[in-house]
């Protein structure tokens, strides 16, 4: 008899690196179109992956004349409201936000938006910095099964899952590769 706690979990393909390509680049073009010149906005991506997504945005946005867009990440390790209940020491990563947030309209960037609690946790910490104008919320992937009142105003895909399954976005400076997959839990 086998025992279904070894059994390696399904992995589905959901984006390959062109299509995260694709939709990096739609998303762009979103913030663009609501923001027109982009003068008073700023991108900050919450540390890791949505501080590397923001940075691929930053890049894509600053393919046009005349735009000078703030890029930052943040780090939200010690404002998450689960750190203090595993045995694992919390890893804290930089913040770096090299510009003032007071008054900005704010493009906070995330990888997956799940259960709200991690950019609950991100507008904490960007209370610390200042008060800004406006915040917004992107998300590469909305998986659902939200805990809190959290909606994002751009999202890449919206995906239908299971709580038990994961989505995983792998980028190439941390994954060596491109995409997003979804693992079916059990």
């Amino acid at each position: 008899m086998s025992d279904p706690c070894s059994a390696r979990d399904e992995s589905v393909p959901l984006m390959t690196a062109a299509e995260l390509d694709e939709c990096l680049s739609r998303l762009a073009a979103d913030l663009a179109a609501r923001h027109g010149s982009c003068e008073n906005i700023a991108l900050i991506g919450i540390q890791r992956r949505g501080a590397l997504i923001a940075e691929r945005l930053h890049s894509l946005m600053l393919s046009a004349p005349g735009r000078d867009i703030p890029v930052g990440s943040l780090d939200i390790t010690l404002y998450r409201d689960d750190w203090t209940a595993g045995a694992i020491k919390p890893v804290i990563r930089k913040t770096d936000i090299p510009f003032d947030v007071e008054g900005k309209n704010l493009i906070l960037v995330d990888d997956v938006l799940f259960t709200g609690r991690t950019v609950r946790a991100a507008m904490e910490a960007l209370a610390d910095f200042g008060r800004p104008g406006r915040v917004e919320l992107l998300a590469l992937v909305d998986r659902g099964h939200r805990e809190l009142p959290i909606h994002p105003d751009y999202v890449g895909v919206r995906l239908a899952t299971d709580k038990n399954d994961r989505v995983d976005v792998l980028l190439s400076p941390l994954d060596g590769e491109d995409g997003v997959r979804l693992v079916l839990g059990r």
